[in-house]
């Protein structure tokens, strides 16, 4: 069987993806066969194939004149490459099986267990390293309800800033409170009559939020109460003690009471911010700047910016009573952010229903010529459609997890054995819960709308967070199972042939050689839904190779280690892939 040495392709690096060694082998042959065609042409054509096919390439991208049929004909197998069929337009390759096999294993082995930094690396990459990103994302308002649509900006933004970590930038997280604006005035006044210290200790985000329902009821009957909450928001602007005293300690409560929430949900954050801290500098900066370029015209005592001619109508930048907005705020916070950290990125996790307001605030900051302001982001998502408890009431977040929790453990209690073998069942069914309001949350494009689902959501079958869990429970016990088999021996003391020549062990394999070119289409599109789908493909491939690819009970102790193996590899990347998505994979369940 021929042998070669690979030459370098630009953009690759088979050392953390052994898939760029099989393409670039492939890409070496046909370029070889197929002059003028260039290696990085070659390589830039080879494609995942359809159908029990490994490579494909079209070849009418090349507009080649050369006879093709020969690549085929005079074609000979090498450590790489099996076979090529050429159908049509195509060519065909399946790679050398125990090639792929051993590859692909050793390399998840060594990296997720042999690496400097001591933590799994198998995916990832150094495509942003020395590079710098914010990303602002979950982002409630203060006093009002954590509610759905933050939920959906809270799950997308972990994500992304775990996956803009896993391919090596260095990634601030930020949650952009709010927490200033004219709602601040109305719980004041609303404070003063309805407040109680003791029960903002308890709980400030649900006090806060049932003083403003009820001040905003008297608001509607009473407009002088409005007026009122106006001139306290004025005063606060102004910087005067006695207003912002009650605000401080509202603000430090509600902070709390989110950090306790999002360590549940496994999100975490360098930098509280909050609308409040932009300072008043940058925002006066930005309106004079608007005026001189004769954007800025007055509208019965606001000052407004025309963007008309982008096709973005106008927008107010500052109130008749002379208090900011927060397309103003927004555009100071952006020029402070970048005073301090020098990003090479801005990603903002909003709702699409905000697609106008950050589109004029990017606009904004380009008509001021902030060379930056071309690397601002909006990563926009859909909404969700009949968020409720089961009872049809609209909700709080915990709420929400501590229903999926419930519906859970009673859910496990039916298995009396397996319940008594875990350890923290409460946690366990809080973990399995979370994880079912994630992948609903994930599966699809984000842009979409999606309904809200109980029954669907906290289901084992189908494609679920919960059927996720079970896929992983299950890898994690073959070990528990076969204690025998236990350490294995180091990768190039086990013989992976026995699994080359099985089809479902060699399926397995495959899809987790794909694993990292799953994380750059993911980092390209910003969709979870890429990970997700690779997560629920590698858990139905397992789940179909467990009558055949067995362990306990198979005699060969040799293809015993291998499957143990190739299924203890399956599992560190299902956990890897779980963790991206900002899922706690569980040992039992």
């Amino acid at each position: 069987m021929a042998s070669f040495t690979l030459p370098h392709v630009p953009d690759t690096d088979p050392s953390s993806c052994v898939f760029d060694s099989f393409r670039i082998a492939i890409a070496k042959r046909v370029s070889e066969a197929l002059p003028p065609l260039t290696l990085e042409q070659a390589y830039s054509g080879v494609d995942y194939g359809k159908k029990g096919v490994d490579f494909t390439i079209a070849l009418p991208r090349f507009k080649l004149g050369g006879k093709v049929d020969e690549i085929a004909g005079k074609f000979e197998p090498d450590d790489w490459v099996s076979s090529v069929t050429h159908d049509k337009a195509f060519l065909h390759f399946q790679l050398n099986s125990e090639s792929l096999v051993r590859r692909v294993l050793d390399q998840v082995h060594a990296r997720t267990y042999l690496t400097e930094s001591q933590k799994p690396e198998y995916g990832t990459n150094a495509s942003g390293k020395g590079k710098k990103a914010i990303i602002e994302y979950s982002s409630p308002n203060i006093a009002k309800s954590f509610h759905v649509g933050h939920l959906r900006s809270t799950i997308i933004g972990a994500f992304l800033s775990n996956l803009y970590e896993s391919c090596g930038w260095e990634v601030v997280r930020m949650n952009y409170l709010g927490d200033w604006g004219t709602q601040f005035g109305l719980i004041a006044t609303g404070f003063e009559k309805y407040g109680s210290h003791e029960e903002l200790e308890k709980d400030a985000i649900k006090h806060l939020f049932d003083v403003y329902v009820k001040v905003n009821k008297e608001a509607e009957a009473d407009p002088n109460v409005k007026v009122e909450a106006a001139e306290w928001f004025k005063r606060m602007e102004d910087g005067e003690e006695s207003a912002l005293a009650n605000w401080r300690v509202w603000r430090e409560l509600s902070v709390k009471k989110y950090e306790e929430q999002y360590e549940r949900l496994n999100v975490k954050f360098d930098v509280y911010n909050g609308e409040s801290m932009v300072g008043k500098v940058w925002q006066d900066k930005a309106l004079d700047r608007l005026n001189e370029m004769g954007l800025i015209s007055d509208a019965e005592g606001a000052k407004i910016v025309d963007l008309a001619k982008w096709k973005l109508g106008s927008a107010v930048v500052r109130k008749k009573d002379g208090t900011s907005i927060y397309l103003t705020r927004d555009i100071g916070g952006a020029i402070e952010r970048y005073e301090k950290y020098k990003f090479d990125k801005m990603i903002y996790v909003v709702s699409s229903q905000q697609d106008l307001h950050l589109a004029q605030f990017f606009k904004v900051l380009e008509l001021m010529d902030f060379p930056w302001a071309k690397t601002l982001q909006h990563v926009n998502y859909g909404l969700v459609q009949g968020m409720s408890t089961r009872k049809g009431t609209v909700v709080f977040l915990d709420q929400i997890i501590k229903e999926a929790a419930d519906v859970m453990f009673n859910q496990m209690k039916q298995n009396e054995e397996k319940f008594a073998a875990v350890e923290d069942p409460e946690t366990v069914a809080r973990e399995i819960g979370i994880t079912g309001v994630k992948i609903q949350d994930m599966a699809a494009k984000r842009i979409n709308n999606y309904v809200f689902d109980w029954s669907r959501m906290l289901s084992f079958e189908g494609d679920t967070g919960p059927y996720l869990q079970y896929a992983h429970v299950r890898l994690a016990s073959i070990g528990r199972k076969n204690p025998q088999l236990l350490p294995l021996p180091k990768p190039e003391l086990i013989n992976t042939d026995s699994l080359a020549a099985m089809a479902h062990a060699r399926d397995i394999v495959f899809l987790l050689g794909t694993y990292p070119d799953v994380i750059k289409t993911a980092l390209r599109t910003h969709e979870a839904s890429g990970i997700v789908t690779f997560a629920f493909r590698l858990s139905h491939a397992i789940s179909s190779a467990w009558e055949t690819v067995i362990v306990k009970g198979e005699e060969d102790i040799e293809k015993a280690r291998a499957r143990m193996f190739m299924y203890e590899c399956a599992r560190d990347v299902l956990a890897a892939a779980m963790r991206l998505l900002s899922i706690r994979p569980l040992e039992r369940m």
